[in-house]
């Protein structure tokens, strides 16, 4: 039933889901760069990347269900093969904030929160707009529902005489 009403929705203009994405994604990212920034603070004893990354992978679950409900109209939960596509993006986004605020360091000795904050925010909006495109694209993309749903066996009921036992003449005729 579920599956029904996901594919009865319009699709989603590339206008109105690049907007949707864009609050719902963007809006998870922001609260993300300030977990990350109070959390590092909070814990100096452990390494930034490695609180970019839980905070990461807890901003991607929450995004991708986001994405499925509101932003490209899927109307239900997100499945676990999005969930493992969107992660794949996410890895990405991941690499390219956690890259571009270790440069950040390696060109300032003691970069303040506002600086770090602007790096991060700059470089997540950039892979942002790459992950938009995955996410439209391949992981919730119509064309693969449809096609696959083209692609199943269909079951055809054959209707058959009925054969007496007895007569074995019967049996020649009907096979």
């Amino acid at each position: 039933m579920a599956a029904e009403r996901r594919r009865e929705r319009a699709e989603v203009g590339g206008f109105v889901a690049f907007a949707r994405f864009v609050v719902c994604g963007g809006g998870v990212g922001v609260v993300a760069s300030f977990a990350v920034a109070a959390l590092a603070g909070r814990l100096p004893q452990v390494p930034w990347i490695l609180v970019n990354a839980l905070v990461t992978a807890a901003s991607t679950l929450l995004a991708t269900e986001l994405h499925a409900r509101f932003t490209f109209g899927m109307g239900g939960r997100a499945t676990w093969r999005q969930h493992v596509q969107s992660a794949g993006s996410a890895v990405a986004a991941y690499a390219v904030t956690s890259a571009a605020v270790l440069v950040l360091h390696q060109v300032v000795a003691r970069p303040g929160a506002v600086a770090e904050q602007a790096v991060y925010l700059s470089a997540s909006a950039l892979a942002g707009v790459a992950r938009f495109a995955v996410l439209r694209l391949v992981v919730f993309a119509r064309t693969r529902s449809t096609a696959s749903a083209a692609a199943r066996p269909v079951s055809v009921a054959v209707a058959r005489a009925p054969i007496a036992a007895a007569d074995p003449t019967g049996l020649c005729r009907a096979a």
